[in-house]
């Protein structure tokens, strides 16, 4: 209803456009208001006090222009002007039953509208990490997203949900690392179990698919594994695991083990989400980023452009300079890219691939990345 009554607006305005009254109808915002009480009418616009200055008129003049203008309506039974220019819509009584006719009339299409003019526009939501499976918040996110992009289709923008994959660095080393120690119990190997390491039942079941799929292949001698739980500080000693996993097994059978457990997950994942009813038209590997050398070359762009300086063996991405808190690291002083700089390659590569609108749904934990991740946008 408000929409019918913005549009009778709309006409009003291009007519006094026409009459040199107004310099232009476009880009004029119109608010259509719940009226205070019946006495009011139903609805109430402040059209003409927001455009009396431009015009130069008095408010309630312009009004009754305005009003003077409107074209003849169904669903009006009067128009009037009420305090310093307020225009009241009263609706005839038959106008909301006419609504009730034209939702049984459209169906699932009510409501459609062109608002979005087809914009191409990205919605990206969920990206929980491919560690473990959903949980209650994973559900709170999964449902907002998926409500935002039906309203966006809704309403005529061009709409791609998206999931971003989180399948590099370091917690991905530690699934892995979990699964190979439990693949290596479940052989009957007596290797003790991190307290920092993924704790679930399903890295037991991963850990079963493994062996019936490749028997005792990721088999080591138990020795050195056992003594590297020698080390005291947690951090130190799964770091000490993942090295020696990497370097033992070697990288083929490394990225077996890795590819299964993230195969494992990744289908948890998604046959969760569709039982939800969430479905995503693409899922973006964090992975890709880095092997394509995407990470390096947004860090390379970054640098010619001036946005990065080194302070304590690190590189530093000067986002305090442009809306942020403070500078954030891009390469720790060990050459590893932080899950910062993935996020800017990731957030480019949205643009790079032409999406014109662009909306993240995060978790309430990620709200001091809105900041940073604006920064890198504007330095890009």
């Amino acid at each position: 209803m408000k929409n019918k009554i913005q549009e009778l607006l709309l006409q009003s305005l291009a007519i006094l456009k026409s009459k040199d009254i107004l310099s232009t109808s476009n880009d004029i915002l119109i608010k259509i208001e719940n009226s205070r009480g019946p006495e009011h009418g139903d609805f109430a616009s402040n059209i003409a006090m927001t455009l009396a200055k431009k015009t130069k008129m008095k408010p309630r003049q312009l009004a009754q222009n305005i009003i003077d203008q409107l074209p003849e309506s169904e669903i009006l039974e009067r128009v009037e002007i009420a305090g310093p220019g307020f225009i009241n819509f009263f609706l005839k009584q038959d106008a909301h039953q006419a609504t009730v006719v034209d939702i049984l009339e459209n169906g699932h299409h009510y409501g459609d509208s062109e608002i979005g003019a087809n914009i191409s526009t990205l919605v990206e939501f969920v990206s929980a990490n491919p560690t473990g499976p959903l949980h209650i918040g994973h559900g709170r996110g999964a449902a907002y997203g998926a409500v935002v992009s039906s309203l966006l289709k809704k309403t005529g923008f061009n709409v791609s949900c998206e999931y971003y994959i989180n399948d590099a660095g370091r917690q991905m080393d530690i699934l892995v690392i979990s699964v190979w120690l439990r693949y290596l119990q479940h052989n009957n190997a007596e290797v003790p179990f991190p307290e920092n390491a993924y704790q679930g039942d399903y890295i037991a079941d991963i850990a079963k698919a493994l062996c019936t799929e490749h028997a005792e292949k990721f088999v080591l001698p138990t020795e050195k594994i056992v003594s590297l739980f020698e080390e005291k500080d947690p951090e130190l000693k799964i770091d000490d695991l993942i090295k020696y996993c990497i370097d033992s097994l070697g990288e083929k059978y490394y990225r077996i083990i890795f590819d299964t457990a993230l195969d494992f997950i990744l289908i948890t994942i998604k046959n969760d989400l569709v039982d939800f009813g969430v479905k995503f038209n693409n899922w973006f590997s964090e992975r890709s980023l880095i092997e394509s050398k995407t990470v390096n070359k947004c860090i390379e762009k970054l640098i010619k452009n001036d946005w990065v300086y080194e302070k304590d063996g690190a590189q530093w991405f000067c986002s305090s300079k442009l809306g942020d808190e403070k500078d954030r690291v891009l390469i720790r002083e060990n050459g590893q890219a932080t899950y910062f700089a993935s996020d800017i390659a990731y957030h480019l590569s949205k643009v790079e691939r032409g999406f014109e609108k662009i909306i993240n749904v995060w978790g309430a934990d990620h709200h001091g990345y809105i900041a940073r991740v604006k920064a890198s946008m504007k330095a890009l």
